[in-house]
């Protein structure tokens, strides 16, 4: 699996959270916190975060649940600081 898989597979997420209510680039951006350009390039395969694909394979390890709780654990954390 390509580094632009895994982005496209998110922003899809994403969107399909909020009933399939399409999210831009832009948008998308802004909540992760990079320009649009690297967002960009991130999906187009253009661009490879390192820790993008050990994040993912960790997380693959892990059980459905293990899953949710780790990520809600880092987003509070996010909201903390």
């Amino acid at each position: 699996m390509e580094h632009s898989d895994l982005f496209n597979i998110l922003h899809n997420a994403v969107e399909a959270q909020g009933n399939g209510k399409k999210i831009t680039q832009k948008e998308m951006a802004s909540l992760l916190g990079v320009s649009m350009r690297t967002y960009q390039d991130w999906r187009l395969g253009n661009a490879k975060p390192q820790a993008a694909r050990a994040v993912m394979q960790m997380l693959g390890k892990l059980e459905d649940d293990d899953i949710i709780r780790v990520v809600r654990k880092i987003n509070r954390l996010e909201e903390a600081s």
